[in-house]
Parts: C-alpha cells; structure tokens; sequence
C-alpha cells in the first residue's frame, strides 16, 4: 500500500482557488419569476457561447428524451424550464472555471453526465416527499449539479495527484471512492468540495451537501437537510453513471423514511432511476 500523499502543500494556497465567476454572480443576482429576468437570463447565456452550446446539447440529451432536433435557445428553455435553465447554466459557469486546459484522467464530460443523472434522480425522488419537507427546485439543481464538485479542485490543485488518484479508481473498481480518498488523500472531494463553496460564499446548505454527500449521518441538524440524503441516495441509485465512482450501495429503510418517502416505494423507485440510466447510457454510447 503507497503512503497517503501530502496536500497540505496545495490546501495552504486555497486563494489560487478562482473567484466566483462573473456570470455566475450575474445569473445568481436575476429574479427569473418575471418575463424580464427570463429574458435577461436567456441574454447572458447567448452571450456565453460554452454555456449556451450546454444548454442546447442537454435539450437534445437523451436524458430528456426529445424526437426533434433543438437548434434556437429558446426552444431548449422553453422544454427545460426557466427554473432549471438558470440552474444549469449557474452550475456549468462554476465548474467551468475549475476546469484545466489540458486535459487529465478526470473525465470532465462523465463527471457532467453523472452530476445531471444524479440531480435528476433526486427531483424525481423528491416529487414522492411530502410537500412540506420537499427542497425548492433550485436547490436540488444546485445541490446536484455541484455535490462532487472537489474531484475539480483536486485536480486544479494538484493535477499529478488527480491523475494518479483516478487511475486507482479505474484499476480498482470494487473498491469505494471514500477507501481510495483514505489511502492516497489527506482529504476527500467533499471537504474539497466544501472550501470551494466557502470560498465563492455558496449558501450553507449548499456547501453542507458539498462536505457530506457521502456521509449523511455527520450532517445530522446541520443545514442542507434534506438534500443530503437526496444527494447520497442518487448516488447509490447511479454508482457508476458517467463516471466511475464506486460507493456502498445499500440503503436501509431509515434513509426513505428520513426523507418522508413511503420504504414500500423503495424497490419501485430503485428500479425505475436505474432503468432509466441503463437507457440512456445506451443511447450516448449508440
């Protein structure tokens, strides 16, 4: 077994970690509830030609199954929703300015697709929690599309260790992510994950999935309930969706409970997040 290797180095420069992104801070300041916010929304991403290029191809993604092909932005808003545009476009312009330009072993377009998959999943699970304890939409879209946001850190940080990190992963698949993080790491992606948003001044409950998506039971009475939970059940649901992220799989009857979900509906849910996956990993790799 190699000896965990030292970030400290790498964690005492956190301030080379990128300001939030201008357009970020844009898109965050907008009042989308009106036609002029929607509009003003839709011209800040026509103005940014990677995230208006995202937002088009998810319109025609498998994931949403569309027959006919999407080309103007105002058809890919008017399919996805203004809520879930402004969310996506957010979460894209944040994970963008953690990217390298020279691509490593972190597959960046695998962690996207899992990231989407898995925030997906937790609306889908949402819709069966009791409405007084449901998260806002923009919430779950944030919380999802971020939640595994530190592999980006790491790997702007110290892009070797990030390589050598990955490479594990892939050589050794039935290990968890959380025993490879032990053995190699100082730290995990979720504490990554976590200073980042403390860093950009992410809100709190953010910032507590950021830190404990895979650790549920250290976020007890600590913001960002339920989206925790919401978070790490997706997880179990999709492990290996886009990217290669193994974790423990089984999930007891007290995590539907927590969430206020019917555990009879467990293995419908189950079934119905993973089959869903299985199709459109199928259509991406047709």
């Amino acid at each position: 077994m190699n000896a965990p290797e030292n970030l400290h180095q790498a964690l005492n420069h956190l301030g080379t970690l990128p300001p939030i992104p201008c357009i970020a801070r844009k898109i965050l300041s907008l009042k989308i509830a009106t036609d002029e916010g929607e509009r003003a929304l839709l011209d800040l991403i026509e103005k940014d030609p990677p995230i208006l290029s995202k937002i088009v191809g998810l319109a025609n993604s498998p994931l949403f199954g569309v027959n006919r092909k999407i080309l103007r932005l105002h058809d890919a808003a008017a399919l996805l929703g203004r809520k879930r545009v402004k969310m996506i476009a957010l979460s894209f312009a944040m994970m963008s300015s953690m990217t390298r330009k020279s691509p490593g072993l972190l597959n960046i377009q695998g962690l996207w697709q899992h990231s989407l998959a898995v925030t997906m999943t937790m609306a889908s699970l949402a819709r069966h929690m009791p409405k007084n304890r449901r998260p806002s939409h923009e919430e779950i879209y944030l919380a999802g599309l971020l939640h595994d946001i530190g592999f980006l850190v790491l790997d702007y940080l110290d892009p070797r260790l990030s390589d050598k990190f990955h490479a594990r992963l892939a050589a050794e698949p039935r290990r968890t992510v959380e025993e490879v993080e032990t053995e190699m790491l100082e730290t995990n992606h979720g504490e990554l994950g976590a200073m980042l948003g403390r860093h950009w001044n992410l809100p709190e409950s953010i910032v507590t999935v950021l830190a404990y998506h895979h650790v549920p039971n250290d976020a007890r009475d600590a913001a960002g309930q339920p989206l925790v939970t919401l978070v790490n059940l997706a997880e179990k649901l999709l492990p290996t969706f886009g990217i290669a992220e193994p974790v423990q799989m089984d999930i007891a009857g007290e995590e539907w409970q927590s969430l206020g979900i019917d555990a009879l509906k467990a293995d419908m849910l189950k079934a119905k997040a993973q089959e869903h996956a299985r199709d459109v990993m199928a259509k991406i790799n047709a």
